[in-house]
């Protein structure tokens, strides 16, 4: 259990205070049992002095009666003297009253020099042999700790005798017994006990008074912690005071001035932390490569949100597991990596295919350790989608021929066109000196009519490759497919089809050449009429993905084969009869005029889908790193 700061120091006090009055009534014991016992003693001593006197008296007063022993035999003189006791009532009296001079004294009796009592102030111990009892002194001289024992102890008697001695004869003394006080250590016990129990209840008073002292006191005095640690914690959740929260010229203000300049610099660290994460997160999106990246210990501390239809799992929930734990045994990724204990080894070039919803993915794998001057310091792990690196060289490839294509059909129709102007010129000559036969005329006509189309060719060269000036404007895409819809029902309905079109209530603005893009829609939809059967459907939709509009045109027709796959955006390249295999190769250029992207799939026998991505208005024009979200696959997204 965890203590606060004042209850620690109130506890401290508390504890120091018990010690003192621990050792102040230790001495206060200490002295109370040694007076007592030296009391005790003293009136002992007092006590077996009068019984001692008494008997000389009882003795001299039988002598003075005429009564001597039969003999100085010691039987004799012990009957002398037993006989002088019992017929003086002085003794008996003084015996019996001065029991109760002291409240420790447990009895009086004079025995021989055998221990047979000859009185004694209980009539049942007289003509008995009582053995020697423990000598009062030892107890007065003995250590507290001996004392305390003994007396709160067992009970136990203890004794203080004077001896008693006889003159029969002069100059001959003659000892005759001992005058032995018995004191009770339960009532030396029982004398002490109130004062022992008065300075119990003043010692557990003062450690109640001065532990409320001190938790007093420790409030008093750790206030301003209690403060500093409130502003501690609203730093700790991002709010920053402007002033300190004590405001004192002692060392707890000087500590909070300092806490409020280190908040001040750490809201300074995290403005720009966040920026930078902003920024990196930006960046992260418009990632289509899956990131992981491990700190020395092994634990991911940067996931991009790509990664997750690699691995299967949240970004947020991943980050600060181990790899082993992202890539547990069994997932189709852990057998392509190098695992060393808990850490990644480098790997490159490996390629894995994963199953999915969407059918088999393959990915490209690598694992990068990174190291400063020998020491690892991290591991970068990249996941790609094979497919999709496919898909953008193939139109990579797609626009290099374009532009090739571009500049030769713009060099071949320059050159060709002023021999066909210079050809036509002569073919109306020709017509004026023909002569009217029918055959001469259908020659001519047919010269005539191949011109033609051949200048239509070298026009649609020269269109094709003349650079386009964009009309870029704040543009309604809502607004734009509507157009496009309404100009193609007609075809539409023709064809025998239905029209589903999912369009947002509000989207946000793009900034697009609203001509171009009409076109361009426009060729995707006319196419899907004409390669979808009769009671198929067309459908068309919109919605955000990042920074971009996404325009979904889809169909339920005869798809595009694998290999014409490649082919489509060539110029001139069509399956349809009578098509000019014009139409799609510009709507590919007008998107990547736009900055823009165009992505299809298609399957035989179920159809095709043609996604266009337009950078809406307030990304149009941003910075270099401003991109899309490329977190889910296009497929994916489609679903």
């Amino acid at each position: 259990m965890r203590l606060s700061l004042k209850t620690k120091f109130t506890l401290a006090i508390s504890l120091l205070v018990l010690a003192v009055v621990t050792l102040v009534s230790g001495l206060y014991l200490a002295r109370l049992l040694r007076q007592t016992l030296r009391q005790s003693s003293d009136n002992a001593n007092f006590v077996a002095q009068q019984v001692l006197d008494a008997c000389n008296e009882a003795v001299q007063q039988a002598a003075e009666r005429g009564d001597a022993p039969f003999s100085l035999g010691a039987a004799d003189v012990r009957a002398y003297v037993r006989e002088a006791f019992d017929d003086s009532a002085t003794l008996n009296s003084l015996i019996e009253s001065d029991i109760g001079i002291s409240t420790t004294i447990y009895g009086i009796s004079i025995s021989d020099l055998n221990g047979v009592v000859l009185d004694s102030s209980d009539a049942t111990e007289r003509d008995k042999k009582i053995a020697m009892r423990p000598s009062l002194s030892t107890l007065v001289h003995a250590g507290l700790t001996e004392q305390l024992r003994e007396l709160f102890g067992a009970p136990q008697t203890y004794e203080f005798s004077l001896p008693f001695q006889l003159t029969l004869k002069p100059n001959d003394t003659q000892p005759i017994g001992n005058i032995r006080v018995a004191l009770s250590s339960a009532l030396i016990r029982a004398q002490i006990a109130p004062e022992l129990i008065s300075a119990g209840y003043v010692a557990l008073a003062f450690v109640l008074c001065s532990t409320l002292l001190a938790f007093v006191a420790s409030s008093i005095i750790l206030a301003p912690v209690s403060r500093i640690s409130a502003q501690l914690d609203r730093i700790s959740a991002g709010h920053f005071d402007s002033e300190p929260v004590v405001a004192r010229s002692d060392e707890l203000g000087a500590v909070s001035t300092k806490i409020l300049g280190i908040g001040k610099q750490l809201r300074d660290v995290r403005e720009i932390f966040s920026a930078l994460r902003e920024n990196l997160d930006q960046v992260m999106t418009g990632l289509e490569d899956g990131l992981l990246l491990f700190n020395p210990e092994g634990r991911a501390v940067l996931i991009s949100p790509a990664a997750e239809k690699f691995i299967g799992g949240r970004p947020e929930e991943l980050r600060g597991l181990r790899a082993s734990e992202i890539f547990p045994e069994g997932h189709p990724l852990r057998a392509a990596l190098n695992f060393e204990g808990d850490q990644l080894g480098p790997t490159e070039g490996k390629e894995v295919t994963l199953g999915g919803q969407g059918g088999p993915q393959r990915v490209g794998l690598s694992v990068q350790v990174i190291r400063e001057r020998g020491t690892r310091m991290g591991t970068l792990v990249t996941l790609r989608d094979a497919e999709s690196l496919e898909r953008i060289g193939s139109q990579l490839q797609v626009s290099e021929r374009l532009a090739a294509l571009g500049r030769v059909t713009a060099g071949v129709a320059h050159e060709v066109k002023n021999p066909l102007n210079s050809m036509r010129l002569w073919l109306e000559v020709l017509k004026a000196n023909m002569p009217i036969e029918p055959e001469p005329q259908q020659a001519v006509k047919m010269l005539d009519s191949e011109i033609d189309r051949l200048d239509r060719a070298v026009k649609t060269f020269l269109n094709f490759t003349r650079p386009v000036e964009l009309n870029l404007e704040e543009s309604d895409l809502r607004g734009l497919l509507d157009e496009v819809l309404d100009a193609a029902r007609p075809s539409i309905a023709k064809a025998g089809l239905t029209l589903q079109a999912e369009l947002p209530a509000e989207f946000p603005r793009a900034l697009v050449d609203q001509q171009l893009i009409h076109q361009a829609l426009s060729n995707l939809v006319l196419n899907a009429c004409y390669f979808t059967e009769p009671g198929g459907r067309i459908s068309v939709g919109l919605r955000r993905a990042g920074d971009y509009g996404a325009i979904e045109v889809s169909d339920t027709g005869k798809g595009i084969s694998p290999e014409d796959q490649k082919k489509i955006f060539q110029l001139f390249f069509t399956t349809r009869p009578g098509g000019s295999g014009i139409g799609l190769a510009n709507t590919f250029r007008f998107v990547q005029l736009h900055n823009g992207q165009i992505e299809f799939e298609s399957e035989l026998g179920r159809g095709t889908t043609f996604r266009i991505l337009l950078p809406l208005a307030r990304t149009a024009e941003a910075p270099v790193g401003a991109g899309r979200d490329f977190s889910q696959p296009f497929a994916a997204e489609k679903r």
